[in-house]
């Protein structure tokens, strides 16, 4: 490390032939000069040496103590050092970014797993929409009464890829499948649009339908998020259960209405009965 500060071998060999202390006579650590030059470079290898000047007094200065402490240090293994204050600065930035790279764990949209607060409140996941994209709706409505809305809405649904990657193999939901349904406003003037609806920004809500088997009873559950992060379970006596129960194609799921879901369930023979 010596090699690092940049003496010269003259400059080196006559600075240790000036040492000689009765090693067993003293502490050594406290015989070692302590460079006073403040507000300076700390790393003396990075200076410019200007002969005469202040700059080049530190230099030296800081040189004859890294030798200094160098010499210190008997045997064949003596350590090779800068000072620890040197180290320091050169390793714990260091540290400090390896930590912030591998020591946090981040999340993965392709493993996303269901989170819950310690009230049972569901975590909204924070990147469904880096999820598979299933189908969109555009003001559906499973009764019959006509509801009046002063506006379109577009329903886009998602899942988590590994719930995706087990209905594609098996035609059969996993647990900790997690099943997106978000609301947008639609609008028909805006751009150069002349005709038909798109969708806005405006996220209207977002429910997530999750199976649990030892969580919920019946396995599934039904959370309304609105435009909040978390929510609670909507009560298993809302129309939701029944009706996803009795009309869902696939276990209590409306995959009758996901187009790339529904022949994989019927080549694997994954088809509710009463459907």
């Amino acid at each position: 490390m010596l090699d690092m500060i940049g003496p010269c071998s003259a400059l080196r060999a006559h600075t240790l032939k000036t040492v000689s202390v009765d090693i067993a006579a003293q502490d050594h650590r406290a015989a070692i000069p302590t460079p006073s030059c403040r507000g300076e470079t700390e790393i003396a290898s990075m200076w410019r040496i200007m002969p005469g000047s202040r700059r080049a007094m530190c230099k030296k200065q800081r040189i004859d103590a890294s030798v200094e402490a160098a010499a210190w240090t008997p045997g064949p293994s003596r350590l090779h050092t800068i000072s620890m204050r040197y180290l320091n600065k050169l390793l714990l930035p260091a540290a400090m970014l390896l930590l912030s790279v591998v020591g946090i764990p981040q999340e993965n949209p392709s493993r996303a797993t269901a989170q819950y607060t310690s009230y049972g409140q569901m975590k909204l996941p924070a990147h469904y929409r880096e999820w598979v994209y299933l189908t969109t709706g555009f003001d559906m409505s499973y009764s019959a009464a006509a509801m009046q809305m002063d506006h379109h809405v577009f329903d886009n649904v998602f899942v988590n890829p590994d719930a995706y990657q087990a209905f594609m193999e098996t035609g059969k939901w996993p647990d900790n499948t997690m099943l997106v349904l978000e609301s947008r406003r639609a609008t028909d003037k805006g751009s150069i649009n002349k005709r038909g609806n798109y969708q806005t920004g405006d996220v209207m809500g977002v429910e997530v339908h999750v199976k649990d088997s030892a969580r919920f009873k019946g396995g599934w559950a039904f959370f309304a998020f609105g435009n909040g992060t978390t929510a609670k379970m909507i009560p298993v006596s809302r129309d939701c259960y029944s009706c996803h129960a009795e009309h869902g194609a696939v276990d209590t799921t409306f995959v009758q209405f996901y187009p790339t879901l529904l022949p994989v369930a019927q080549t694997k023979g994954s088809l509710r009965a009463a459907y």
